[in-house]
């Protein structure tokens, strides 16, 4: 192995070439699972870059994955070729097993605490909702869940369920949403079960790691975030940036994705611009003093970012 080729030199170049990008930091690696020197100097790297270990390994394995297939190292060619990940053909929805297919951009996407809420945007002219409601009592989930499918019909907004798939199968719910650790307390049975139903399905996603998993299920939707820092849930993952976004929006170009976390009307611009069909808001629209009126503005962006005022 020559110096330049050296896991350290390798590192070096990485670093050198996206730092701009991403950042560097003094990341700490919590183990190899490979002597490959592509490898082992792209997690160097990715770590220094503010890669949590879990996707510094998993863009480790891309890197020399891609090495392999291009049959050279490029340190400027951040990976981004879904094979290179693992993950099965594009575009997903050509798969048999893909979920039912949404809107590729979705829009202005506002997640709402019930189904007043729900109705009061989708009147507002929001094309994509959420319900977000928390609650232990089926009883009560069951109700509001029903109210939300009624409260949008005829308004031509999209309704998506938070986490209560059982109740948004009942409802017939236009879609579902599920955060990373919901997905993974499915069991195969009701997988299939969500699946069968021929509901639309988001997933949220916190990086590449993430973002992988979450493929193999084949989704109608990515959600990617949390873009900029924020106080509405503690987050295991820092604030991802849009440069990070944008690196996840170039892997997932075959998905309709969705940028949340943090975003106003003030940063929506920048977080459009990094290739995202949709944008996601909670604060800045249920604190406004005047809702409605917030809704025209952040539409009036999404409909026309590079004019925003």
């Amino acid at each position: 192995m020559t110096e330049l080729h050296t896991p350290e030199a390798i590192a070096r170049s990485i670093v050198a070439a996206h730092a701009s990008r991403f950042g560097e930091f003094a990341g700490d690696i919590a183990s190899f699972s490979s002597e490959d020197p592509i490898y082992r100097g792209a997690k160097q790297a990715c770590s220094a870059l503010g890669f949590i270990d879990i996707d510094a390994e998993c863009l480790a394995r891309a890197w020399q994955a891609q090495t392999k297939r291009v049959g050279m190292f490029d340190a400027h060619a951040w990976p981004e070729h879904p094979a290179d990940f693992g993950m099965r053909s594009f575009p997903p929805g050509a798969r048999e097993d893909a979920f039912p297919s949404c809107p590729e951009k979705l829009g202005l996407y506002s997640v709402l605490p019930d189904a007043q809420w729900v109705g009061r945007m989708a009147r507002a002219g929001v094309p994509t909702v959420q319900l977000r409601f928390k609650s232990n009592d089926d009883e009560a989930i069951a109700r509001e869940v029903n109210a939300a499918v009624q409260v949008v019909q005829g308004t031509g907004s999209l309704l998506f369920i938070n986490d209560h798939w059982r109740a948004a199968i009942e409802a017939r719910a236009y879609g579902l949403h599920l955060g990373q650790e919901d997905l993974d307390a499915l069991t195969p049975e009701a997988l299939k079960t969500i699946r069968d139903s021929g509901i639309r399905l988001g997933v949220s996603t916190h990086g590449y790691a993430e973002m992988v998993r979450a493929d193999a299920v084949t989704p109608s939707y990515i959600a990617m975030g949390a873009i900029y820092p924020t106080t509405l849930k503690q987050m295991a993952t820092a604030p991802q940036g849009v440069a990070r976004l944008a690196a996840y929006a170039r892997l997932m170009r075959g998905y309709p994705q969705v940028g949340i976390g943090g975003v106003d009307a003030a940063r929506m611009p920048e977080v459009l611009g990094t290739g995202v069909g949709s944008v996601a808001v909670v604060r800045a629209l249920v604190a406004d003093s005047n809702p409605e009126a917030a809704a025209v503005r952040l539409l009036r962006i999404v409909a026309d970012p590079a004019n925003a005022r």
